[in-house]
């Protein structure tokens, strides 16, 4: 299978392009700091030599999009809707102009479309699309519109051999480093792993070995389309989330944060508190209808995995003497 990853360097990129390396498929990554003999140098915005990467190929996963970890600045929420927007536009263009067009065309979205919320989880049938919320910092509807135009460049390319299918991702939990569950694993080490803000607010999550199979899973499926939950099917209150965290790494405490405090650490950290404050309860309703089986549906063993997995591999001959 031949797969064309727009964006696919970053966090999720190096999860999928591992995976279906490793697995047989022949991918191709389309990106601005080419480097590898299977890169292709694009802008992310307009038609290029890239293009010719999409004729002919099996499936598109577009992950392209300016990183949400930064401050939400007027001038950086602005980059992350035009980077977002151009980018899927330009794919479906590519697409749309291709003489064998790829069959199906994956494009990342998030889960931040969805309502702050506690009292229920959001499903694709049932969710509430979030910005009309009271009580949240303005700014928070605008990563909702993000989201929405998002969804509505992909909807809206004219491509009708091939079959489109939007991700509404929540967190991808991998080892990688520098990626969300890295960060928040030297946290807790440090011991500051505790909850934030009281803690009430919901984390969704995937792990990234079942993000990886709900995109194959995705690919095979031919009747499924439109907005698709990726997530974990037991979202959990971020003291619950953090707790278990702390407990596959085997640290007994974790400093608990103020909002004040959060506010200071993510000004520090060049980040954002929506990412915190944010409460995604969000489940795979359409996934689960279909079938899917997560190898990962619990936080806890999901947790303790990552962790072996992020653990340094001892040499040989320290693993023998121990």
């Amino acid at each position: 299978m031949k797969v064309v990853l727009p964006g696919g360097t970053g966090q999720i990129g190096t999860v999928l392009d591992r995976a279906l390396t490793a697995a047989g498929h022949e991918v191709t990554v389309v990106t601005r700091r080419p480097t590898r003999a299977h890169d292709v140098g694009w802008d992310g915005a307009t038609l290029g030599p890239w293009a010719a990467a999409v004729d002919g190929c099996d499936v598109v996963i577009n992950l392209a999009g300016r990183s949400v970890s930064c401050r939400y600045t007027p001038e950086n929420l602005r980059a992350m809707m035009d980077s977002r927007v151009a980018s899927t536009r330009v794919v479906g263009e590519a697409i749309a102009a291709a003489a064998r067009p790829p069959r199906v065309w994956l494009q990342m979205s998030t889960a931040t479309i969805y309502a702050h919320r506690f009292d229920a989880p959001h499903d694709e049938a049932t969710g509430v699309i979030g910005g009309a919320e009271t009580g949240v910092p303005d700014y928070w509807a605008y990563s909702v519109e993000i989201a929405k135009n998002w969804e509505r460049a992909q909807a809206e390319a004219p491509t009708p051999a091939t079959r489109k299918v939007a991700l509404r991702s929540a967190m991808v939990m991998s080892p990688d480093r520098g990626g969300v569950f890295d960060v928040l694993s030297r946290l807790v080490r440090l011991g500051l792993g505790g909850p934030v803000a009281g803690g009430a607010q919901y984390v969704s999550w995937i792990q990234d070995e079942d993000f990886v199979r709900a995109v194959e899973f995705l690919i095979a499926r031919d009747d499924l389309d439109g907005p698709v939950n990726l997530a974990s099917p037991h979202p959990l209150p971020h003291r619950a989330f953090m707790r278990a965290l702390r407990t596959a790494w085997n640290v007994p405490v974790g400093l608990p944060a103020t909002r004040g405090m959060a506010e200071l650490g993510a000004f520090a950290l060049r980040s954002d508190t929506e990412l915190l404050f944010k409460s995604r309860r969000v489940v795979p309703g359409r996934l689960r209808d279909a079938g899917f089986s997560f190898a990962h549906p619990d936080w806890d063993s999901a947790a303790a995995s990552l962790v072996r997995r992020a653990r340094p591999k001892r040499p040989a001959a320290l693993r023998e003497a121990a």
